[in-house]
């Protein structure tokens, strides 16, 4: 079997579907006339439903009662969740049984265009068709399988559940006035879902307006206001017209056989209604006083029950919530707390990092300088036994002779004569070769007359320059 059909509705639930509404037990052969007409469950049970009606084999279509029975088919899209409604079986229920008065006949005529056959084989005709047409076309009308709902408008935005719900409150008020009990203006499962969230039963009213009970029913007992104000207070109250579609289902549902009809009902599990009380016919205010009364009475503990699993259930989900808050913020904070650590260890890595780097970067500078100050002593050296071979054997005293005395910037005196035709160049390379100058830039220069022998002078002989036969020079430093 496939595990899904057209109009999101699985086939499994097409397949249960079909079995209910025509009484085929069978599971592969309800399966191969599904096939047969491509899982189209409107044309599947039609073709059934006409060989029922030309005298073919019919599928059994009765059920036993039950105080729990399927949840009408309607246009809250019961049919997509597998509920369809208890179908009537004639072997149980005679003609007054299925249609319980002229009004739900004439309903069932609306739907099929003509009255049906209740004698020999045309009595299961009759009821095969309803199953067809009443049922299973109103479920896939709800499905939005069919194009519209059967009597719906077309055009309407407005459920026909609640626009039916409001017609019969508006006709109810027009007869019988505004004192009545608190009519949902919903669908039925509109109005028992809200006795779901109030903790409520529901009470259901079934109005046949062509019946002879229903006028003085209506006047002396539902609107008289004992009931009125019992049934506001402890139920969730809705009434049908049995003469539309949602309130004949309903009356089929519930199986009514006679008119007044009232019940009380509840939401069950697995989707389905209990029945927990039904009164038809006629009956005082007193007497369905007393049954209202016994039954909140004799059931009202189940709803106590819900309401304290309700609350239990809130409770738990309240402190599943603050729980759940508790251990967020406790995540959160284990999280933050995470977040710094990994922060400071990312910045006490990047402050080693960065210290390391510095350490690196300092001892590279220092081995720079070491080799530096290594170099730059090699080259005064050398530059020094290179000055002093060049400068020659100092000459002795004489005429032609001149005596240099060098003040050094330390204060150190040096002296030398040199003969009075070397150039000045070449006290510069006596001081260099004396080695105690560590200067590269530097000018000799006397104080009286204050001359600086710069470069410009340096190619001058001594006796030229002025500085024969003796001279006095002292050291001037540039930069270091």
């Amino acid at each position: 079997m496939a595990e899904s059909g057209s109009g999101g509705q699985g086939q499994g639930e097409k397949l249960q579907y079909f079995q209910d509404v025509t009484g085929v037990d069978d599971p592969l052969l309800a399966e191969q006339i599904l096939d047969a007409h491509q899982w189209d469950l409107g044309a599947a049970v039609g073709t059934l439903m006409d060989k029922a009606g030309d005298g073919g084999p019919r599928a059994d279509t009765g059920r036993g009662t039950s105080s729990d029975w399927d949840l009408p088919d309607e246009t809250t899209g019961l049919l997509e969740r597998g509920l369809v409604p208890t179908s009537v079986n004639p072997a149980h229920h005679g003609p007054s049984e299925v249609f319980g008065s002229q009004a739900s006949r004439s309903n069932y005529d609306r739907y099929q265009g003509s009255p049906p056959s209740f004698e020999g084989p045309g009595e299961y005709h009759g009821l095969g068709m309803w199953i067809a047409g009443g049922v299973v076309n109103f479920g896939l009308g709800a499905l939005g399988l069919n194009g519209s709902e059967r009597r719906g408008d077309q055009g309407s935005s407005v459920p026909s559940g609640t626009a039916e719900a409001e017609a019969f409150l508006r006709k109810f008020e027009q007869e019988y006035g505004v004192v009545h009990p608190n009519f949902q203006r919903t669908s039925f499962m509109d109005a028992l879902r809200l006795a779901g969230q109030q903790f409520k039963f529901l009470f259901v009213y079934l109005h046949s307006p062509e019946h002879a009970n229903t006028p003085l029913f209506c006047e002396r007992t539902l609107c008289s206001e004992p009931v009125v104000q019992f049934v506001n207070e402890n139920f969730v109250a809705w009434g049908g017209d049995v003469r539309e579609s949602e309130g004949f289902q309903m009356s089929n549902s519930l199986k009514a056989s006679t008119y007044p009809f009232c019940a009380v009902v509840m939401g069950s599990n697995n989707q389905r209604i209990a029945l927990l009380q039904q009164v038809e016919g006629p009956r005082t205010a007193e007497e369905l006083m007393s049954t209202l009364q016994r039954v909140v009475e004799e059931q009202g503990s189940v709803l106590v029950a819900s309401r304290v699993e309700e609350e239990e259930r809130q409770l738990n989900r309240r402190l599943r919530e603050e729980q759940d808050a508790a251990y967020q913020a406790a995540l959160q904070a284990d999280q933050e707390r995470e977040r710094l650590r990994r922060e400071e260890a990312a910045r006490q890595a990047r402050e080693e990092a960065e210290a390391e780097q510095r350490k690196r970067e300092e001892e590279e500078a220092a081995r720079r300088a070491v080799q530096e100050a290594a170099e730059r002593e090699a080259a005064l050296e050398q530059r020094r036994l290179e000055k002093a071979m060049a400068l020659g054997v100092e000459p002795e005293k004489g005429p032609d002779v001149t005596q240099v005395l060098v003040r050094m910037p330390n204060g150190e005196r040096r002296e030398r004569r040199f003969q009075n035709c070397t150039k000045v160049s070449a006290i510069y390379d006596y001081v260099d070769s004396l080695g105690t100058l560590e200067a590269v830039k530097y000018n000799l220069v006397t104080n009286f007359p204050r001359v600086v022998y710069g470069p410009e002078k340096r190619g001058q002989t001594l006796k030229d320059a002025g500085l024969h036969p003796h001279a006095s020079l002292f050291v001037l430093v540039e930069d270091n």
